[in-house]
């Protein structure tokens, strides 16, 4: 029992026989604190449990949770690769107690586990305590029978826990593990500590208190957290002293160097242990919903892949890298985590996108490093602005330049950095600032707390009765909401649907004698808390009221149909275009629906009609919608599509429309989805789906804009009256709107080609009766054609300069083309045999002065310019004489 795998499970099961609920890893996205950029503990998902706001069923939980520290005040990107245990994704095992168990028995159990069940030895041990904790040091010589000498007490904050400024805190144990002397380093709190003999593997945290702005109080019920890193633990029963070789990173690293060719030794050792961490941190972020981008969570996923992008560019690979390392990862961690096998085509598609884009600009990024640095000796620095030009001009965030600098001993001026990204403005940021909106929640879930969750109804029916169990105004609870007041009312029931899943939350009224109530949204909160929007039109509302609760039911048949449709038009593209199609986004109002998706390119028209023709079968099915409730792995196991990263309970809302006909799939269900929205009866109840356009959201992101119903056909009306109404100005019928409109078009082509050669002949003299051509001047030793033209296309210039120096054999060519904003185009040619006396780059520039330009460009031959003011053509003509008088 010393693989990964083997731990994680053992680690489990024992907690499982001591009472805990097995409780799966929260996502790496924290759904109840916005404040985290990404889940970096265990006790992330219980954190309403222990400051009281939100109750469960258990009392005792044990987990396995994902954790990346890569952005925000947790950040270990800089050392990953280089050391022995720093990780950007690591699992972290814990169990917890929410004023069940405390000190004794969470000592008692952490102990019989390391030492009885991973047989670790008892001598090998030693554990720290926080200093003023005289409990929980007479607990580790009772259970663990620990000498005093093995007990060490720490003074500092490393050794008492806090939550926040305020909140729940304690002091905590750590339990370490003594890899022996031929290993240079000290016990915790020595001289010494900094080195790697001794190494913390699991941390008690003693949650004791609360501490308010004025005080440290004493919980009513004290809970227990514990983390203990699976990569630290499992590198101990492997008798290794490195995480990275452990099992799991030997299968990943040897997968790395199959891919490559090249030996995991010397350099290159430490580029494939960056890819290793960071294939498991770019996987699982993707999995959980997270796609790159350049702010936010999106922007350190993009910092994490391409440093190892680039470490893959330092083994030598020619071509994407890392995507083909999927499979590896999937068969290393995919059972304990199955989400990175529902995504694999999508984490792939993303992988090999990013890279290959990337790829096109890192040998340039990494050209501009080279020439800025070869001055610069070990010892050196790189001057903050190029640090941040390779930032903001070609991809390079921060750390990957001093990554690339580290191995010859350089250092950037991060100070320089952060002043240039600041005068800047640069909108992608690494810090995350959070939503602000923690605080807020708060009073919803002290309702819930009160109320319990809300029944939703609204699957059956648009009609209910409801009793008001809350009321909040102005973000505080209140008594009662009078006439004219704004506000948020809560019932025991609704048949209202709260916004989620993309679907826009339900409007309507409320009503009861004397009162009348205007919902104008309703939106979830709480994990089940419904919260109605109203404005109190009459009458006075108060907790315990009966309301009669009535839902615009024409707004919400319409989103029905839109709702239903994104379902379609969901399957209709990964029909089409292939699954690594994944929903990325989706608003679903009374108006339209939206799709956003994953997809590295835009979609050509046949592929836009095949979704419709597609999406539109099964509407003309008729087909019965099927909902049912499921276990959410029996649902998945199913063929269900499951949004990544979205938070499912134990049972879940199943919905199954219409019969595949054509592809793998046919004949069995055509969209089979886990949804909590609202949808149709029939799938004939959409009436039509049409799409309206399609574009670019982000980098591999494409949306979807559709109509269905009665919008739809609003739409194709209105698209056929101006088909008609063309036909008419046309003279044709509609039938033959397209053929007559592109013979009107190439008609159009030819007389404006004819038309502009006849100015460009008019322009040069020729069409003069005589059948001179355009006036010729000796000016000082030199022939000299100069023409100001008016109605020419300054790009046909160089074409007539052209012509000219043919026509003059000899000599110098000035034509000035006046726009219809008095914007002027000047171009000077200049034949062979005078280039070496007088230059038309010299000419034009002296024409663009004139003009009020500066500057133009070109050869000795030939340049073009341009200025502001072709009211000065005459003049600009004139400077040039003078010129040439002169030479």
């Amino acid at each position: 029992m010393t693989g990964v795998n083997e731990i994680r499970s053992s680690f489990l099961d024992y907690f499982k026989k001591n009472g805990h609920e097995i409780v799966e890893s929260g996502p790496l996205v924290p759904r109840n604190d916005p404040t985290l950029m990404f889940a970096n503990a265990g006790m992330n998902q219980f954190k309403n449990v222990f400051t009281g706001l939100e109750k469960r069923d258990y009392s005792r939980a044990a987990t396995a949770q994902k954790v990346v520290r890569a952005g925000g005040k947790h950040n270990d990107l800089d050392n990953v690769g280089y050391t022995a245990r720093h990780h950007t994704f690591f699992e972290m095992l814990g169990n917890f107690s929410f004023g069940d168990y405390f000190k004794d028995r969470a000592i008692e159990l952490a102990w019989t586990l390391i030492t009885k069940e991973f047989g670790l030895p008892k001598d090998k041990l030693l554990v720290t305590v926080y200093s003023e904790d005289d409990e929980a040091f007479g607990l580790w010589k009772k259970i663990a029978g620990l000498s005093d000498d093995k007990i060490i007490k720490i003074p500092t904050s490393d050794n008492f826990w806090t939550m926040g400024d305020t909140g729940p805190c304690g002091p905590c144990s750590e339990i370490f593990y003594d890899h022996g002397d031929h290993i240079w380093g000290g016990p915790p709190g020595s001289a010494d500590e900094d080195g790697d003999r001794f190494i913390e593997i699991w941390n008690l945290v003693f949650m004791q208190y609360e501490q308010t702005p004025e005080a440290r109080l004493d919980l009513p019920r004290p809970s227990i957290d514990t983390g203990m890193g699976i990569e630290r633990i499992a590198a101990v029963m492997q008798g290794v002293h490195d995480n990275y070789d452990i099992d799991l990173f030997r299968a990943l690293i040897a997968a790395s160097v199959n891919a490559t060719g090249v030996d995991a030794e010397g350099a290159a050792l430490n580029s494939h242990r960056v890819i290793a961490d960071h294939l498991r941190s770019t996987s699982f972020l993707i999995a959980d919903g997270v796609l790159p981008s350049n702010e936010g969570r999106g922007y350190v996923l993009r910092r994490i892949m391409r440093r190892g992008m680039r470490h893959a560019h330092l083994l030598g690979a020619h071509e994407p890298l890392m995507h083909k390392l999927v499979p590896a990862l999937i068969r290393e961690m995919g059972r304990a985590y199955p989400e990175l096998g529902r995504a694999e085509a999508l984490i792939s598609e993303t992988l090999k996108l990013e890279e290959t884009r990337f790829r096109k600009t890192l040998e340039r990024g990494l050209g501009l490093l080279d020439s800025a640095t070869e001055n610069l000796s070990e010892g050196g620095e790189l001057d903050g602005e190029t640090a941040f030009k390779l930032y903001d001009t070609y991809g390079f965030p921060l750390d990957l330049t001093q990554d690339a600098l580290r191995a010859r001993g350089i250092a950037v001026d991060t100070d320089g950095f952060a002043t240039a990204m600041e005068r800047q403005k640069a909108e992608a940021r690494a810090a995350w600032s959070g939503s602000g909106g923690a605080a807020t929640e708060a009073v919803w879930f002290a309702l819930k707390e009160k109320t319990g969750a809300t029944d939703f109804l609204g699957y059956e029916t648009e009609n209910a009765e409801g009793v008001v169990t809350g009321l909040v105004a102005e973000d505080k609870e209140v008594d009662a909401l009078e006439a004219g007041k704004s506000g948020f009312v809560i019932l025991n029931q609704t048949p209202f649907y709260g916004e989620s899943g993309g679907q826009v939350g339900d409007t309507g009224t409320m009503s009861a004698p004397g009162v009348k109530i205007r919902v104008t949204d309703t939106q979830k909160k709480a994990d089940g808390l419904f919260v109605h929007s109203v404005l109190v039109e009459e009458g006075t509302v108060t907790r315990d009221l009966a309301l009669e609760l009535t839902v615009d039911q024409t707004r919400r048949g319409a989103i029905r149909s839109n709702h239903s449709a994104t379902h379609l038009v969901h399957e209709a593209l990964r029909e089409v275009l292939g699954t690594h199609v994944a929903q990325k986004g989706s608003l679903v109002s009374p108006e339209r629906l939206r799709f956003d998706f994953s997809h590295p390119k835009p979609m050509s028209d046949e592929e836009l009609a095949t979704v419709e023709t597609y999406a539109n079968e099964i509407v003309l099915q008729n087909a019965p919608v099927d909902t049912r409730l499921m276990a959410v792995d029996d649902a998945i196991e199913a063929g269900a599509m499951a949004l990544f990263g979205e938070k499912y309970g134990e049972e879940v809302r199943v919905v199954s429309m219409g019969t595949a006909l054509h592809g793998a799939k046919e004949g069995k269900p055509y969209s089979l989805e886990l949804c909590g929205g609202t949808h149709v009866r029939r799938t004939g109840d959409i009436g039509l789906v049409t799409l309206v356009n399609e574009s670019a959201v982000a980098a591999g992101v494409r949306r979807i804009e559709a109509l269905t119903g009665a919008e739809a056909r609003a739409y194709l009306d209105t698209q056929d009256k101006r088909v008609r109404e063309v036909a008419g100005l046309l003279k044709v019928s509609a039938n033959d709107v397209l053929a007559r409109v592109a013979q009107l078009v190439d008609e159009r082509r030819r007389l404006e080609k004819e038309l502009q050669d006849a100015k460009k002949k008019l322009a040069m003299g020729g069409g003069s009766s005589d059948g001179a051509g355009a006036p010729v001047k000796e000016v000082g030793p030199f022939k000299l054609m100069a023409r100001v033209v008016e109605g020419i296309n300054p790009k046909d210039l160089k074409g007539m300069a052209d012509d000219a120096k043919k026509q003059l054999g000899s000599g110098i060519v000035v034509l000035i083309s006046v726009g219809e904003e008095q914007k002027a185009a000047i171009v000077t040619a200049v034949t062979g045999d005078l280039t070496g006396k007088v230059s038309a780059v010299d000419l034009v520039r002296l024409g663009s002065e004139a003009l009020g330009g500066r500057g133009g460009g070109g050869r000795p031959d030939m340049a073009q310019a341009g200025g502001p003011d072709g009211n000065k053509a005459d003049a600009a003509v004139s400077a040039i004489e003078s010129h040439l008088a002169a030479l």
